[in-house]
């Protein structure tokens, strides 16, 4: 009798095979089928057992050309911590570099009360309602511009009159049109950017003011001018007439400035604000100043 050549044979189903070997093979007696049956099922070789799953692992076999190493968090090394701001290793551009360092300058130097004076400027309260104001008079663009020129034409085409009367209020900007409003005493209200470089540029124009008797202020960022008057950046700027509804507040305003600006003159010196570093270095210093000081003095007490 010729098995079948199956490799391997669950448990449970070896006495099914064996019964449906018996009943198909009619041809061969009994004990011969039974016989062949059961050698057949032993000589059938066992499925293998499961592989539990708590077997060890086999330790890796170390690569000296990878030795292993543990993870550092130091610069340069693996990723960084979370959170770690690593800014101050970052190489910038020059230009960061530069303006950074002109900073610094300022702080460290000492600067006269002429240029000391631009670092008082108007509060974010005082500010948000001189620019409220100032945004009301803004200069007409290019557009605007065009519109009304051609608007003025075709009332020329069609015959009609030229619109007369005074021209429209407008902040007015440039410095030499400012520096002539304000010789002419025809500004109302003068603003000065505090960041103008080469400062040289407006340095004198407190002055001036005080002299005609002009109030005038000082404000944070010379691209909120810019903004204002349609340029990258403004120096100065200068109101000559608001409208009526306006005219109250631009009367506040000055008066407010007048007594901030215009009566309060800068004597002090400024800067000369030294690094940590040098600070407690100082400090350190001066202490032991004053022990020495008190040696000798007990020293000559007695």
């Amino acid at each position: 009798m010729v098995m079948p050549a199956y490799k391997y044979i669950p448990a449970a189903h070896r006495a099914i095979l064996a019964q449906i070997m018996l009943h198909k093979c009619h041809a061969e007696p009994i004990n011969t089928i039974k016989a062949s049956a059961l050698t057949f099922l032993l000589s059938t070789p066992q499925a293998p057992a499961a592989k539990s799953k708590a077997v060890a692992k086999s330790a890796p076999v170390a690569n000296p050309l990878f030795p292993s190493k543990a993870k550092s968090s130091r610069i340069g090394a693996d990723i960084r911590v979370a959170g770690r701001d690593l800014s101050r290793f970052v190489r910038w551009p020059r230009y960061v570099r530069l303006q950074r360092q002109k900073k610094i300058l300022l702080q460290r130097l000492k600067m006269p009360p002429a240029l000391h004076q631009f670092n008082r400027t108007l509060d974010k309260n005082q500010a948000a309602k001189l620019f409220t104001l100032l945004n009301k008079y803004k200069p007409e663009d290019k557009a605007a511009k065009d519109a009304r020129l051609e608007a003025a034409a075709a009332r020329v085409a069609a015959g009609e009159a030229k619109p007369t009367g005074p021209a429209p209020s407008v902040l007015k900007f440039g410095l030499k049109h400012v520096t002539t409003l304000i010789e002419q005493k025809k500004a109302k209200l003068v603003i000065i950017a505090h960041d103008v470089d080469p400062v040289e540029l407006v340095v004198w124009v407190p002055a001036l003011c005080r002299k005609m008797n002009i109030p005038f202020c000082i404000v944070k960022g010379k691209s909120r001018l810019g903004v204002l008057t349609g340029n990258k950046t403004g120096a100065i700027c200068a109101l000559t007439s608001v409208n009526k509804e306006d005219q109250s507040e631009l009367t506040t305003l000055s008066a407010n400035f007048k007594a901030q600006f215009n009566d309060v003159v800068e004597r002090k010196w400024g800067g000369g604000d030294m690094g940590l570093k040098t600070t407690a270095r100082m400090a350190k210093r001066a202490a032991a100043v004053e022990v020495d000081e008190a040696k000798k003095a007990a020293a000559l007490a007695r």
